[in-house]
């Protein structure tokens, strides 16, 4: 696998994960964050996000984390393989909340210049009506988008772990069968 896409609800573990990938697999990794966001929390225009993410697809081999809903069909579109963090609303709100304590005044690694950590009620309520909003919208995407592509769906801080190990195992490969937390999108 050459492009993989990380998503899920923030707080999920998406960068993170992607990092950590990357380094295993030896492939670029792609926050969406730090090429979406200009300094103080300034959105770009749709159309110069469209044009950013058009020129990234087209890297010859990316790990790239990210949701912004409006460009996820593209990037599903352009990658080999997916990663689903779908991880509980609780365990995603107390990373946001210790995120948000231990980047007080300060901008994440995986965040644009000039955007310090602030804690957000609109973004929390996101996450917690994530499961319920969000989520049937990428799943009915990934059944319909999904095609040929392996689906990786982790639903746990265990899954994530056992996935990641797996991969540094000598011999195993980005792929579903490196283990049995891969599961079929539609239960």
């Amino acid at each position: 696998m050459k492009k993989i896409l990380v998503i899920g609800p923030g707080g999920a573990g998406k960068s993170t994960f992607a990092t950590q990938l990357g380094e295993l697999l030896g492939l670029e990794v792609i926050h969406l964050d730090v090429r979406y966001w200009k300094a103080g929390w300034v959105e770009p225009a749709k159309t110069e996000w469209s044009a950013v993410i058009e020129r990234l697809v087209e890297h010859k081999a990316w790990v790239m984390d990210g949701n912004y809903s409006g460009t996820l069909q593209t990037r599903l579109r352009a990658c080999d393989a997916l990663v689903f963090l779908d991880l509980p609303r609780l365990t995603c709100i107390w990373r946001v909340l210790r995120r948000a304590i231990r980047y007080r005044n300060a901008t994440r690694p995986d965040m644009a210049q000039g955007c310090y950590e602030h804690l957000n009620l609109d973004f929390l309520v996101w996450i917690w009506n994530y499961r319920r909003r969000t989520r049937p919208k990428i799943l009915k995407l990934l059944a319909t988008e999904g095609g040929n592509r392996t689906i990786v769906w982790l639903r746990s801080r265990v899954e994530v772990a056992q996935y990641l190990a797996q991969l540094r195992t000598p011999n195993k490969s980005f792929d579903r069968r490196a283990g049995s937390v891969s599961r079929n999108l539609i239960d």
